[in-house]
């Protein structure tokens, strides 16, 4: 029996709904594929602990599954060099542990019940539980990313400390005379934005990528980060929740800024027409009964505010693309380009 079929949740990797891989090529594919895989069966070892309760507690997220968007774009990056690098698969391991290391952490901070349709780690063993099993990955996270260097450890200490200002600044939430929509972009690009431009660049450079790609496809993944988001907070608007296991609306409920939300507010206050000031009203009472939420949930995806939102999350779609024109034409590019537009046409 191998190593891999020690792990039976490693089975092909989707990347979840309306994540396929984004290339035609079947040598491309095939070692996608297999990489993701690699990837799959190296967190649970990654992740492995001697306590049993430890050991349960760091894989349920894990075993939840997800997207895994971040490990995806280390291995897009990497076709910009060599993709079968080890250090390739060990820069994609770093970054989705720091990432679900984060999940415990953001799950407390926000009360969320669920995630990836799984109950959250607090709501099964408490705060302090989900807390210290977020450090405990982020700890094996920088076990692994020791193992590539000064360099490696030095850009995902300034990840993770971008990570934590996001997170500081969503809690605070805009100061006096800070426009409420540029903070909210902010904390995107502070809390998303970063670690998928980390992803973007670990796989450029532990591939032997050129030097002068590695700003580029840090760029890029900065502004596909901001682009994922907003086009989630349609989607928390949209979605039937059938996949994601998410309530639609749940950022309504919990009173939770999303650009839709602002938008609106924004129409309310600048021209304050009957329309936007009724939305308000109702986005600001309480919307703890489902037939409340669903009034809540339909009024904004009616209003304008909406529409508006997801432009706003392809128009960062397309500066991702814009920001590749420097990359060969290739495999990488393609790929980096179907990627940015399957991020805003996905439905879940």
């Amino acid at each position: 029996m191998t190593e891999r079929a020690a792990h039976p949740q490693t089975a092909p990797i989707s990347l979840g709904a309306g994540f396929a891989l984004p290339h035609q090529d079947t040598v491309f594919t095939e070692r996608m594929q297999h990489s993701l895989e690699e990837i799959e069966g190296r967190l649970y070892d990654a992740v492995a602990q001697t306590d049993r309760f430890a050991d349960r507690a760091s894989k349920h997220l894990i075993e939840a599954g997800g997207k895994r968007v971040r490990p995806m774009l280390v291995l897009l990056a990497a076709h910009l060099g060599d993709p079968t690098r080890p250090e390739v698969i060990d820069a994609a391991v770093v970054v989705e542990l720091t990432h679900l290391a984060t999940l415990y952490h953001d799950d407390v901070m926000d009360s969320a019940p669920m995630r990836r349709g799984a109950p959250a780690a607090h709501e099964l063993w408490g705060n302090n539980v989900a807390i210290l099993t977020g450090d405990l990955l982020f700890a094996r996270a920088s076990n692994v990313v020791a193992g590539l260097g000064p360099d490696a450890v030095r850009l995902q200490a300034l990840t993770f400390e971008r990570l934590c200002l996001g997170q500081l600044n969503e809690s605070l939430g805009p100061r006096e005379g800070e426009d409420p929509v540029a903070h909210y972009i902010q904390v995107l690009a502070d809390k998303t934005g970063s670690l998928i431009a980390t992803a973007g660049r670990f796989g450029a450079r532990y591939s032997g990528a050129s030097e002068e790609y590695l700003d580029v496809v840090a760029e890029y993944g900065e502004k596909v980060g901001v682009a994922f988001q907003l086009a989630d907070d349609v989607i928390d608007l949209t979605s039937d929740g059938s996949v994601s296991g998410k309530t639609p609306g749940t950022d309504l409920r919990e009173h939770v800024p999303t650009l839709p939300a602002l938008y609106a507010r924004q129409d309310a206050a600048r021209n304050g027409d009957q329309e936007s000031l009724e939305l308000v009203g109702l986005l600001d009472s309480d919307l703890t009964d489902d037939a409340d939420l669903t009034r809540a949930r339909e009024a904004l995806v009616a209003h304008p505010a909406t529409a508006r939102a997801s432009a706003e999350a392809h128009r960062w779609a397309d500066e991702a693309i814009t920001a590749l024109a420097p990359l060969p034409a290739g495999v990488a590019k393609d790929s980096l380009v179907t990627f940015a537009e399957t991020v805003v046409a996905r439905k879940v």
